[in-house]
């Protein structure tokens, strides 16, 4: 006869619970996940469908931004493309950006070579520091910023607001461009000098095509912060606006369908600049 303990394990009911057992794990999982996938749900619709509604009423035949819509029109787009101030600021925007971002890379990945590749007194207490501008409030940066140009006796102008720029987003460079370094493979680097190449031709055909994805990463991120800056621009800013200034003080006015225009512009041309980043990163992996 076999032994009760093997004839239970071997009875049906046993079995039955045995095989039940990992189907209640498994449902139990299933549930977890589609718990999960319905709240990223929920979070990425609270995200993105105040931009939604944005582009929707910058079609909208209707001077005011309610319900029901009225019809498609582009009108609003020929107002805000013919509005000259709003074309200006627009200008004003892109040249800050821009070259905000250009003094942000030269400066950062400086900074961070400086780190990763020598040994100077204070390095520690400098590698703290870097990322002292990325932790305090704009317009704490704005009020300070501020008080050394009028010491300087400087004038306030775009060229000031673009060095404040600079100044607060040259640690976004520093950190990504850092990161990067500390995963380079450095014999690749002294292959390149064993063959007889330069330190200069090092650095442009072996360091920079491994450091790309952070110089092209973190220049979006320092032009898209610069770009849509507002409490350093408003401390540092002359007489010429920005288009988020520019916004800002139209919205005292309320949301007119031409700010809601040139917001979809603006959405367009980050999703395009969005692609673009993505098709040099994918080919830098190729």
């Amino acid at each position: 006869m076999m032994p009760v303990s093997l004839e239970h394990a071997l009875s049906p009911d046993t079995t039955t619970s045995a095989i039940e057992l990992p189907n209640r794990g498994g449902s139990r999982r299933d549930s977890i996940g589609l718990s999960l996938k319905f709240f990223t749900a929920v979070v990425l619709l609270g995200l993105y469908l105040p931009v939604v509604v944005l582009v929707i009423f910058s079609f909208n035949d209707n001077i005011v931004t309610t319900l029901p819509l009225r019809g498609f029109t582009l009108e609003w787009y020929r107002k805000a493309l013919s509005n000259e101030e709003l074309l200006r600021a627009a200008f004003n925007s892109l040249y800050v950006g821009v070259t905000a971002t250009a003094i942000t890379l030269v400066l950062g990945t400086a900074g961070a070579f400086a780190i990763d590749r020598t040994n100077f007194p204070g390095k520690n207490i400098f590698r703290r520091l870097v990322v002292l501008p990325l932790i305090l409030p704009g317009i704490i940066t704005g009020i300070s910023m501020l008080n050394f140009f009028r010491v300087l006796g400087f004038n306030l102008s775009l060229e000031t607001v673009i060095l404040g720029h600079a100044t607060a987003l040259t640690s976004v460079v520093i950190t990504q461009v850092y990161a990067r370094l500390l995963r380079l493979n450095r014999r690749i680097e002294e292959a390149s000098s064993d063959l007889g190449a330069s330190r200069w031709q090092t650095f442009l055909y072996i360091t920079l095509p491994n450091i790309r994805s952070a110089l092209i990463g973190s220049g979006l991120l320092c032009f898209t912060l610069s770009f849509d800056e507002i409490p350093v621009t408003f401390f540092l800013t002359g007489r010429d606006n920005t288009l988020p200034m520019y916004i800002y003080s139209t919205l005292r006015k309320g949301i007119t369908p031409e700010i809601n225009a040139i917001g979809t512009i603006i959405i367009i041309t980050s999703l395009v600049l969005i692609l673009i980043s993505i098709s040099l990163l994918r080919d830098e992996h190729k």
